[in-house]
């Protein structure tokens, strides 16, 4: 009998130390891209790292419409973090730009700079267009609604004379644009991520495509009216049959949060993120970008507390 009743103190102290366990898990998403883009490869690999570094934190990476989806999605406490570009994130955080009809999102920190992403203009070569200009009269598909590469496909067509009324406006994602280019739907589209992109590299491999560089007077103007903007170029031989760079313009990607996030946790995904920087470059190209150098690069909104005290720590910030 005694045996017995020590046996179960045992087993009553296990299971109460494994409830405890499981009690302190905290459960926190990264609202990333559609599955064609950058944003969801380096997503899942984050949250694999930071799962793995901070003790009792499961992430997880979730798909969806980006950028601008994303802001509203922590604005309203949907998600506690996600990726975004960082003019639509001030346009979003401050309602200027093209959100000025919006309320601010007030809420919006930044974690970190991540890396450039680029603006890529695609169409087939049957479509004969090789010009923005070109996109008059075309059926073009500018990405996922209320996402970033929407708000650049806008803000590029009407800076070289055109607008979303010349074309025949699609909004889909980048795997979609793929989708439709493939099949001949489409003539052209909007990818904004970093090179080399997957959906950008399906399209390549089965059919004959072009990359529309953009205007370097008017590229010039836009980076001085929205200086998260930068001037870049593809280079030759990234996707399939490109024999010559492509001018582009680029704009950097942040990872951001709620301002509601506990700083502690902030502090520890930072430290984690930047510590780690070699797993996400394992994962894709554009992880080689992500460095601590840049970490604070095109930020224009606050940054959260948790990863200001970060970067204080390693000279950063004052």
């Amino acid at each position: 009998m005694r045996k017995l009743f020590i046996i179960l103190i045992i087993g009553t102290l296990i299971l109460t130390f494994s409830l405890s366990g499981s009690a302190q898990k905290e459960f926190l998403a990264i609202a990333t891209g559609g599955t064609g883009g950058t944003y969801y490869p380096l997503g899942g690999a984050l949250a694999q790292l930071l799962s793995n570094q901070i003790e009792n934190l499961i992430v997880t990476a979730q798909t969806g419409n980006a950028s601008i989806a994303n802001c509203n999605l922590i604005g309203r406490h949907q998600i506690e973090t996600g990726f975004s570009q960082a003019n639509t994130t001030y346009w979003a955080y401050s309602a200027t730009g093209l959100l000025a009809d919006t309320e601010p999102i007030e809420n919006l920190r930044g974690i970190a700079s991540l890396y450039p992403e680029t603006i890529h203009i695609l169409a087939t070569k049957e479509s004969g267009i090789k010009t923005i200009a070109d996109l008059k009269g075309k059926s073009v598909g500018v990405g996922a609604p209320n996402s970033g590469t929407a708000a650049d496909a806008e803000i590029i067509v009407e800076a070289h004379g055109v607008s979303f009324d010349d074309m025949n406006v699609d909004y889909i994602d980048f795997n979609e644009v793929a989708d439709r280019l493939i099949d001949g739907q489409i003539d052209a589209g909007f990818t904004t991520a970093g090179y080399p992109t997957s959906s950008v590299i399906n399209i390549a491999t089965v059919r004959d495509i072009v990359l529309i560089p953009v205007d370097l007077e008017v590229a010039e103007k836009l980076v001085e009216e929205i200086p998260y903007y930068g001037i870049t170029e593809i280079p030759a031989g990234m996707y399939t049959g490109m024999e010559e760079p492509v001018r582009a313009l680029a704009t950097p990607a942040l990872w951001i949060c709620d301002s509601q996030l506990d700083p502690t946790l902030v502090y520890k995904m930072t430290k984690a993120l930047w510590e780690h920087t070699d797993i996400l470059a394992q994962t894709h190209a554009k992880g080689k970008d992500i460095t601590l150098e840049t970490a604070l690069d095109g930020i224009g909104i606050p940054l959260h507390a948790g990863a200001e005290l970060y970067y204080k720590e390693v000279g950063l910030v004052d």
